[in-house]
Formats: C-alpha cells, sequence, structure tokens
C-alpha cells in the first residue's frame, strides 16, 4: 500500500513531533487535538522550531515552508481524518480512552486506512475489535523526542495483516526511522519491558532508602555506560506517563506489584512530572 495522506490524533509532545517529523518526510499531515490550547502549543513549537533551524543553517527558508506547507493543525477530527491512508494514535495511554478514538475515526476513514497506536505498552490486541478491518490495526511506538530518536518499534499483532506490517516497516524508513518488528504480541514490547525492570528496582532501592535517585543514576551511568540514570529519564519522559501506564497495568491485571512506586505517586500528586514541569526528581 502507498501512503500518501496521514492523520496524527494526539497533539500533545509526542504526537507533535511525530507529525513534524512525517511532514519533513514529504508526507501531507493533519495533526488534531480536541483541545484548542493544545493545537496552538504544538503549532507555537512547530513554528518555533522550524525557525532555529533555519537559524542554525540546519535547513533553508524554502525548505521549512514547504514542509510547513504539508502540515497543519485542527480541533476537527473528522476533517483530519478525511481520506487519508494512516492514521497514527498518541492519545493518553488508557485503553478506554483508545477504544473510544479509535471507533471514532473508524466511522471516518476509508476502508483501507491503517490505524497505528503510538502506545507505550498496551497492545493492539485490546482495541482492534471495535473497527471494522482489525488486520489494518497495529502498534507504531516512536521514542521520545520523536524528532531526534531513531528506533521506532512496529508491533504485529495475531489480528495484523503481513501486507499492513510490510507497509508500516517501509514507511518508518522512509520518514528516517530504524523500525525495529516485534513478531509477538507482549505488554511493554521491547525497550520499556527493559526500561521498566530497571526503573522498577531503582525506584524500589530508592523507596527502601538503599540510595539516593541521585547516586543510583550515577551507578547506572557510570557503572552500566547508560547515557541517563533512570530517574533522569522519567522526569524526561513524563512521571506523569509513568504514573497512568503503571496505574493502567494494574487496572488490568490487579497485581498490587504493578501499582505506581511511592516515589512516583507523590511527584505525581505535587504536579512534579519532571522536565515539562520544571520539577521532578530533579529542579530544571
Amino acid at each position: 500500500m502507498n501512503i500518501k495522506k496521514v492523520a496524527m490524533v494526539g497533539g500533545g509532545t509526542m504526537g507533535n513531533q511525530i507529525a513534524m517529523q512525517v511532514a519533513i518526510s514529504g508526507y501531507e499531515v493533519t495533526c488534531y487535538s480536541r483541545k484548542a490550547e493544545t493545537v496552538e502549543k504544538a503549532e507555537a513549537f512547530s513554528k518555533g522550531w522550524f525557525e532555529k533551524s533555519v537559524a542554525k543553517g540546519k535547513m533553508t527558508e524554502a525548505e521549512t515552508a514547504g514542509i510547513q506547507s504539508r502540515l497543519t493543525f485542527t480541533t476537527d477530527l473528522a476533517a483530519a481524518v478525511k481520506d487519508v491512508d494512516l492514521v497514527i494514535e498518541a492519545v493518553v495511554d488508557v485503553l478506554e480512552v483508545k477504544r473510544a478514538i479509535l471507533k471514532q475515526i473508524d466511522a471516518l476513514t476509508p476502508d483501507h486506512t491503517i490505524f497505528a497506536s503510538n502506545s507505550s505498552y498496551i497492545v493492539s490486541s485490546k482495541f482492534c475489535d471495535v473497527v471494522s478491518h482489525p488486520e489494518n490495526v497495529l502498534n507504531l511506538h516512536f521514542f521520545n523526542p520523536a524528532l531526534i530518536m531513531k528506533l521506532v518499534e512496529v508491533v504485529k499483532g495475531p489480528h495484523c495483516s503481513e501486507e499492513t506490517i510490510e507497509t508500516m516497516l517501509a514507511f518508518v524508513e522512509s520518514i528516517g526511522k530504524v523500525p525495529a518488528l516485534v513478531n509477538k504480541e507482549i505488554y511493554g514490547f521491547i525497550v520499556n519491558r527493559i526500561f521498566s525492570a530497571i526503573t522498577k528496582e531503582a525506584c524500589y532501592m530508592y523507596d527502601q532508602g538503599v540510595a539516593s535517585f541521585e547516586d543510583i543514576d550515577k551507578a547506572v551511568k557510570f557503572g552500566l555506560s547508560h547515557p541517563m540514570g533512570p530517574f533522569e529519564l522519567l522526569d524526561m519522559t513524563g512521571i506523569d506517563l509513568e504514573y497512568d501506564v503503571l496505574t493502567e497495568k494494574y487496572r488490568m491485571t490487579g497485581d498490587l506489584s504493578d501499582k505506581p512506586s511511592p516515589a512516583i505517586v507523590e511527584r505525581y500528586a505535587r504536579g512534579e512530572y519532571g522536565r515539562k514541569s520544571k520539577k521532578g526528581f530533579y529542579q530544571y
């Protein structure tokens, strides 16, 4: 299948940057959010990013003008997904929210439209039953910041067709990213399962008073040669996102060990989400 027109559903940090990357790569893309303030913020970030790229000599004004002509922002879902070949979803990682938005989109799009969820953990077989063509549904997991990080996990569920997978592998390469194919659904896919295991143990040690979060980060960076420690990474990706993901997992499993760490819960309750709020584990 030849992808020409793309809709990005979700205009937050991830959604906006994915939309920008898709437009930079030559596709026509509309970025949608139901909130006008999110759309305004996304549009302002996009404009500022392209202006900085010109100022730094990374792009010409003509290049950025062409890219921005392919990138539009809207609060109108029907207009955003009209006649699109691909919808990439980056709404909050809560199953019922994803099911509801996909059901809406299915009624507004052509039969051939592929629905790709950017969920960090939730596999597409959990929501593919709300559409008329589940063979067109998969996970396409980008990493933050999406304009910089090269990896995209392409996750195949039992319902997903080989044609959809082949189309998405080619699409990921066409936007300058590196696809990693996950042949079998598993909660958290590849990277986040590894990240979650490290983060869970780091939070446990911090909650137990074994070491400060600063020293745990030092140990991981200088002992394991990771570029960032687990708490630095939580601040970058968003403590609110980690809280939502773990809370949703606990809802699904009922396993107390899946609940967010006290260190996460306390900061979430105080609105200390990391870099986005200027304070998380660290001050920014």
